[in-house]
Order: structure tokens, then C-alpha cells, then sequence
């Protein structure tokens, strides 16, 4: 390690680690996109939930008032982890792919014949195909430039009309992990009279979502990639989600928000376990930045994490950029303002898939294919099977994690 390998991260990573079991076995965890690994404050809270306070919410007896406190006390958490006014602004579900077919089910119901969506080809195909089925809608595509694979506010402006009614994109690429300045992209959907859905799936994890500050009316994520269990979030704006359609039973109220979105209701102790997130990042943001609290140590601990994972990234850019075979599908740059740690790469002549499987006789993790973004692998002409091969660390991750990856696929080779 040199001296540029070292972040305000780096005298932490112990404590970092030792909050993650997994990270203490045989393999090197390099596919996060795809799921993080899990705090032991998530799978404690779990398993005391299921032990404790097993039973439905909403009776009068004490254990059931004990079990409706603890999800309420989740829900809040997750409120606070993306700033949000009012915990009623949270929807929780399975996943993210369902909570947006639950949303596109409800907002759909609000259109009219000739009303427009407009939708990325950059996007996990579940914020493209839930408004593609859409009843009514007219989808617009809002492609990236060929050259750069960036996604430019003068396109969007040109997609947009006064029938525009709702303008769907991605934070963060998974596939190019380029970051989409979405606070300026929701201030011109805003400015021509739509609204504008956010997948931050592929950016939680590595910053710090503030719905308020980048001004979105609907924001969704899984928690099962932010150190967390199998749930999932979506987020909107108290007046947008009241106006809303109730998909649940027909006898629930149109204000009872956010339970009209939730068919099926919330897994009670997944949702109980979501306040360790938040615990963690606040305790990891006091050690980075002494006597920081609250929603400002989880400031602390992105603004860290951000920097530790622009390092490594920059290691294996280095590498692959030294690679004459190599195309790096997506920024070049390590810089964090620009890009999360989040690698895709494909090698000229040679099968995506023939990497990860070599790498697992190592146990290195990393993972081919086309990661729900099949509208990208057209657009760049690859193979929608063999994809690319996409290597995403996250803030537990270390430079020997990098060294092990480099010093496997120069085996392997990459020339």
C-alpha cells in the first residue's frame, strides 16, 4: 500500500470489516452490484424480531403494540437515510422491481390516452418495462450519446411535451456506473410541468441520497445492495403519493399512505431490521469525523466511503486501461464526482463469461452477463448473453481485494 492508497477510510476498515461476517471467509466479495454483503446489526434485529415479537400488528395486547413500534421504528430509519419529510413518504416492498410495477400500476391509472413517459435505454429493464405496459402511455426514449454514453439534458429537453407527464431514470448506471445529475435533470422535467422517478438502486450504496436536496418526486432503491435484507424502498413526495390510486383491498382509504401501495403489507422484521443501517453509518461516520451525529455523520461516512471507492476503482482502471483488448464500458475516470465503483469491461475476442468462471476457482466474486439493462447491451452491439463482465466493489472492500482481482486476471490474461 502507498500513500495514495490511503483514504480517511483506511485506519476503519477493521471496524468496517468486522460488521460484516461474510467478509471474514475464503472469498473476495467484488460483485456488490448484485447484493451487498450483510451487517450482523441486520441479521441480530432479524432474528430477534422473528424470536420476540412474532405475531400481527394492530391487536391491543402488549407484544403486538411492541411488534408495530419496532416496523414503525424501520420505517423511520429508512426515512431518515434518504432525509425524507415525513416517514409516511416511504413505501416498503420485496423488491425494487415490484415496487415499481406496484407505482406504474397506480400512476397508470392516472393517465390518459396520449399521455407520455419518457424512459432511459441506460435503465434496469424494471424502470423501463413496468411503463412500457403502462395503460395509455406513450413511451419516449431518452438515449445517450453514442460517443460518450452520457445522457444530455438537450436531448431530454427535445423528448419533452406538454403531454409529458412523467420522465423515469437511473441515478447510476449498473452496467456504465456513470452518475446522472439528477437534481438538474429533476429541475428541467420540473420546469416543463412533469414529474421525475428515480432508480437509485445502483447509487445508495455508495452515496448518500437526500430526496429534498436533489428535489424528486419518487425515488426508489433496494436495500439489499446498502448492507441490508431482501426489502426494497420507494419514496414520494407526500402529495404526489395522496394523489394516488389505491391498489390495496378496495375498502383502504385513498389517504392511508403508504399501506394503499402495499398489497400484502410489509415483511414486519425485515422492515424492523432496516434502523442497523442506519446505526452503522452513524457510528462509522463518528470514528471518520470525531463527534459527528446524526444525519451528519452518515454525511461523514458517504463523503469516506466515496473516496475509499473512487481509490480501488482507480486501481483497476489503471489496469484495464493498460490492457490494449480491454474496452471499459463507461467513464474512464476513478473520479467520484463522475462515476461509482461499479467496472464494466468486455475483452476483444474473448467471452465475458469466460472470466468470472475462472476467477471462482479463486474465490474471487465477480459476475458477465447483461444485468437487466438488455436495452443497453443493443445500443452497444454486445452480446445480450455474454454481456460484460462487471467487477463492483464496495466500501468494504481493500486495496489487497484490488491486488488478488489484478494478479488473477493477468493470469488468466487479458492480452
Amino acid at each position: 500500500m502507498t500513500t495514495t492508497d490511503i483514504t480517511a477510510l483506511t485506519p476503519h476498515l477493521e471496524f468496517v470489516r468486522s460488521q460484516f461476517p461474510a467478509l471474514s471467509g475464503p472469498w473476495t466479495f467484488l460483485d456488490n452490484a448484485g447484493g451487498s454483503q450483510v451487517l450482523t446489526g441486520v441479521a441480530d434485529r432479524v432474528r430477534d424480531y422473528l424470536l420476540q415479537t412474532s405475531v400481527q400488528l394492530g391487536a391491543t395486547y402488549a407484544v403486538s403494540q411492541e411488534a408495530a413500534a419496532r416496523v414503525a421504528d424501520g420505517t423511520r430509519a429508512a426515512a431518515e437515510l434518504i432525509n425524507a419529510a415525513d416517514p409516511r413518504e416511504v413505501v416498503l416492498g420485496s423488491s425494487a422491481t415490484q415496487l415499481i410495477a406496484n407505482f406504474a400500476q397506480s400512476y397508470g391509472a392516472t393517465l390518459t390516452e396520449g399521455d407520455e413517459v419518457i424512459v432511459t435505454s441506460t435503465d434496469h429493464e424494471a424502470n423501463i418495462g413496468a411503463w412500457m405496459r403502462a395503460r395509455g402511455a406513450v413511451v419516449r426514449v431518452w438515449r445517450p450519446r453514442p460517443d460518450t454514453l452520457e445522457l444530455h439534458l438537450d436531448d431530454l429537453g427535445a423528448l419533452m411535451t406538454g403531454r409529458t407527464r412523467l420522465v423515469c431514470v437511473t441515478h447510476a448506471s449498473n452496467i456504465l456506473g456513470r452518475i446522472n445529475p439528477v437534481a438538474r435533470i429533476a429541475e428541467r422535467v420540473h420546469a416543463g410541468g412533469a414529474q421525475i422517478f428515480v432508480d437509485g438502486v445502483a447509487y445508495a450504496p455508495h452515496r448518500l441520497v437526500d430526496v429534498q436536496a436533489l428535489d424528486v418526486d419518487f425515488y426508489m432503491f433496494s436495500f439489499y445492495k446498502v448492507f441490508g435484507p431482501h426489502i426494497s424502498l420507494l419514496y414520494g413526495k407526500l402529495d404526489h403519493l395522496l394523489a394516488l390510486p389505491n391498489i390495496n383491498h378496495t375498502f383502504v382509504g385513498e389517504q392511508a399512505i403508504p399501506y394503499k401501495l402495499q398489497p400484502g403489507n410489509v415483511n414486519y422484521e425485515l422492515t424492523y431490521s432496516l434502523r442497523a443501517i442506519t446505526d452503522y453509518l452513524e457510528q462509522l461516520g463518528g470514528r471518520v469525523q470525531a463527534g459527528a451525529t446524526g444525519r451528519g455523520a452518515m454525511v461523514a461516512a458517504y463523503a469516506a466511503i466515496a473516496d475509499h471507492e473512487a481509490m480501488l476503482a482507480g486501481l483497476l482502471l489503471t489496469f484495464l486501461r493498460s490492457k490494449a483488448r480491454v474496452r471499459v464500458i463507461g467513464p474512464a475516470t476513478a473520479d467520484p464526482a463522475v462515476r461509482v465503483a461499479t467496472i464494466s469491461f468486455v475483452v476483444e475476442g474473448r467471452r465475458s463469461s469466460e472470466f468470472p468462471r475462472a476467477l471462482d476457482d479463486h474465490h474471487v466474486a465477480v459476475r458477465y452477463g447483461n444485468f437487466y439493462a438488455r436495452r443497453l447491451m443493443d445500443e452497444l452491439a454486445l452480446d445480450p448473453d455474454e454481456g460484460v463482465i462487471r467487477v463492483s466493489m464496495a466500501h468494504y472492500n481493500t486495496v489487497q481485494d484490488v491486488d488478488r482481482l489484478i494478479g488473477h486476471l493477468d493470469t488468466i490474461g487479458l492480452d
